[in-house]
C-alpha cells in the first residue's frame, strides 16, 4: 500500500469487536478503552490510582499538569477535555487540533518514538495508545515514565468512558462530562432518524485504491463497520474475512454498492478516477454518481470526532433525512 500508512490501519483493528448501539456495559480491562478509576480520590492530597487498557494500575499523585500524547486519538481526547494547555509533547501524526502542531513533536512514523525526547520533557503523563505496544509502553516506564494506555473501544459508549477517563486523569472531570452528554445527545439524534429510513443501502468505504483491481476496505469489527452500521449502511467490508482487506472487483459487482465513499481522496483519490477504472462502471453507486469524497481522520480514529464522522456517514448514506 503506497498511500496510507498501512501500520496504522492495521494497529487500529487490534482489539474490536463490535457492540453498537449497546446500552451502557461493564467491561473488563483487556476490552475497553479505558475503566473508571479502581480507587476514587476522596480529598485532593490522595492519589488517583486507575486500572488501563492493558490491565496495569497507573497512579498519579495528582492531575497530570505535563503530558505527552503518543496517539492522534488521544491527542483530540485530551484537547477535547480541554487538557490542551497541560500538553508538551505528540506523536507526528496528530494534526488535529491546529494547536497541537505547536507542540514538541516526539516521533511515531512506522511506530518509531524518540525516547529521548519523551523523557527530556519530563512529563507526570504519557498518554498511549491501541497503536502503540506493550514493548513500547514497558521502554517508556523502565525510563521511570508514568504512562497510561487506552485501548480501542468496542462502542460509542466505551468512547465516552474513555473521554471521562482522560477528564479525570487530567483534572478536567466535569468538562468531560459535559462534552461525553454532548456527544451522547448528537448520537441519539443521528439514531432517532435513522430508524426513519426505508432502506439500508449498501456502502463500499474505501481507504487505498493504489490498485484498482483490489482496493483496501474495513472489514468486519472495525470502527467503520460499526459507524456504517449505525448511520444506516450496510457496510460491504462485513463479508470480508479480516479486519482491514484488499477487496475483488468481482466482490463488488457481486455486492453493487449503493454508495461509494473515498477515504483515501487526501492521497488524490478522485471521483473521475473512481469512474475511469475497468469494470467499475457497472456499480451502480458509479452508474448513479453516489461517489464522495471522505474525511477518513473522522472515522480512523477513536476519538470524540467519531461522532463527527458518525453524522457525516449518516447525512451521507441518508441524505433523505437530514433535509
Amino acid at each position: 500500500m503506497k498511500k496510507i500508512n498501512f501500520w496504522l490501519i492495521l494497529t487500529l483493528a487490534l482489539g474490536l469487536a463490535l457492540s453498537a448501539c449497546s446500552p451502557k456495559v461493564t467491561a473488563t480491562p483487556t476490552d475497553v478503552a479505558t475503566l473508571a478509576p479502581t480507587e476514587a480520590a476522596t480529598t485532593a492530597s490522595e492519589p488517583l490510582t486507575f486500572t488501563d487498557g492493558l490491565g496495569r494500575t497507573v497512579t498519579l499523585a495528582a492531575p497530570a499538569q505535563k503530558i505527552v500524547s503518543l496517539a492522534p486519538s488521544t491527542t483530540e481526547m485530551l484537547y477535547a477535555v480541554g487538557a490542551g494547555d497541560q500538553m508538551v509533547g505528540r506523536d507526528s501524526f496528530s494534526n488535529y487540533p491546529e494547536e497541537a502542531a505547536t507542540l514538541t513533536d516526539i516521533g511515531g512514523s512506522n511506530g518509531a518514538y524518540s525516547y529521548d525526547s519523551i523523557a527530556s520533557l519530563q512529563p507526570d503523563l504519557v498518554v498511549a495508545a491501541a497503536i502503540n505496544t506493550e514493548d513500547q509502553v514497558k521502554a517508556l516506564t523502565d525510563l521511570g515514565l508514568t504512562v497510561y494506555y487506552v485501548g480501542n473501544p468496542t462502542s460509542m459508549e466505551d468512547l465516552y468512558t474513555s473521554l471521562e477517563t482522560i477528564g479525570e486523569l487530567t483534572g478536567h472531570m466535569d468538562d468531560a462530562v459535559d462534552l461525553t452528554d454532548s456527544l451522547n445527545t448528537r448520537v441519539q439524534t443521528v439514531l432517532d432518524a435513522v430508524a426513519r429510513a426505508d432502506s439500508q443501502p449498501v456502502v463500499f468505504y474505501e481507504l487505498d485504491g493504489s490498485d484498482p483491481g483490489k482496493p483496501w476496505t474495513s472489514g468486519p469489527g472495525t470502527f467503520l463497520d460499526m459507524l456504517i452500521t449505525l448511520a444506516g449502511g450496510k457496510n460491504v467490508g462485513s463479508s470480508l474475512s479480516s479486519a482491514w482487506a484488499q477487496i475483488s472487483v468481482e466482490e463488488l459487482l457481486t455486492q453493487n454498492p449503493d454508495v461509494i465513499l473515498l477515504g483515501d481522496a487526501a492521497y488524490g483519490t478522485t471521483i473521475d478516477t473512481v469512474k475511469a477504472r475497468e469494470g467499475w462502471d457497472k456499480i451502480k453507486a458509479v452508474q448513479e454518481g453516489a461517489i464522495y469524497a471522505f474525511n477518513d481522520d473522522l472515522v480512523s480514529r477513536a476519538g470524540p470526532r467519531l461522532v463527527e464522522g458518525l453524522e457525516d456517514l449518516a447525512r451521507t448514506i441518508h441524505p433523505e433525512l437530514f433535509k
